[in-house]
């Protein structure tokens, strides 16, 4: 009953011309509180309301254009909206429309230069999104000059925040090496492996597989399978050294039978290392143990 009074009065004053009460009518339409769900008149509500510059009302109307709910699908009038509300501020439609500038869209003509203006006003009010994409214009100079440091800067801003594509991208420039940015094999594979364990955890598929692709990838550098499991990305500190080459980590027995072929070439050629600085004198007493007793290749 409070909902449906809430309802009627925001429907007086919205009738009135109040562009306040029109967006939160609009609201209770588009999820049918107070009111019958109608996408219709959401869209409508929202257009009187964003006709009088409510900046939120134009934002709301942009991505019902864009998606074509309650309204024929439009993306250069989602364009006009997003901008309208964007020029005031609001840091979603900054991104929303810093986006599809990006690309070229039938009536939104690509546009780098403007698409990275307008994320690099949403990445100044926080947005970790708008932080990965400027990051990667930056990295690939499109709109703004290619500049590897800066990249970094704004991919480690949303790495800080968790964003997978940013640990991603910038645990790959750190394995790879760039202009500005040193090479940091060890840095870049925990990065990658946290992008693997946080796509996993909100089932983004494709970025868990790029980033365990990445991984396993680098299954010959010392740097990186010291430091996490390249069979899943976990990187915590009870995993299990490889009883053999006493390089790699797993994190389960399940991991290295699975990952034992990749592994394999590498295992050996550094059993081989190791024996020929043993039978030279360069390792002392008790260089060999393991950290954790358990001899995880014997099971496969």
């Amino acid at each position: 009953q409070v909902v449906d009074e809430a309802a009627r009065l925001y429907r007086q004053a919205a009738d009135q011309g109040d562009a306040c009460a029109q967006r939160l009518l609009a609201i209770c339409y588009s999820k049918g509180q107070g009111v019958p769900r109608d996408d219709k008149e959401a869209a409508r509500y929202f257009r009187l309301a964003a006709d009088q510059s409510d900046v939120n009302s134009q934002f709301k109307l942009g991505l019902l254009r864009a998606g074509g709910d309650g309204v024929p699908q439009y993306l250069a009038e989602s364009a006009r909206y997003f901008r309208l509300s964007a020029d005031q501020g609001d840091v979603n439609a900054q991104l929303q429309l810093g986006v599809l500038l990006r690309f070229d869209y039938d009536g939104v003509p690509r546009n780098l230069a403007e698409a990275a203006r307008y994320l690099r006003l949403a990445a100044d009010q926080g947005d970790t999104t708008a932080q990965y994409f400027l990051g990667l214009a930056h990295l690939k100079g499109l709109g703004v000059p290619a500049d590897a440091s800066e990249a970094a800067r704004l991919f480690r801003l949303a790495a800080d925040h968790q964003v997978p594509e940013a640990q991603f991208e910038l645990g790959r420039m750190l394995c790879e090496g760039y202009a500005d940015v040193p090479a940091d094999k060890r840095a870049g594979a925990r990065l990658v492996a946290q992008a693997a364990q946080r796509a996993a955890e909100t089932d983004d598929e494709e970025m868990r597989d790029e980033a365990l692709e990445l991984l396993r990838s680098y299954a010959d550098e010392p740097e990186v399978v010291a430091v996490c499991c390249i069979g899943c990305g976990a990187h915590h500190r009870r995993m299990t050294k490889c009883s053999k080459c006493h390089t790699a980590r797993f994190c389960s027995s399940e991991c290295i039978k699975r990952m034992w072929p990749t592994h394999r070439p590498s295992c050996q050629s550094w059993q081989a290392e190791q024996a020929t600085d043993s039978s030279s004198g360069l390792f002392g007493a008790g260089s060999g143990e393991l950290d954790v007793p358990l001899s995880m290749h014997e099971r496969i």
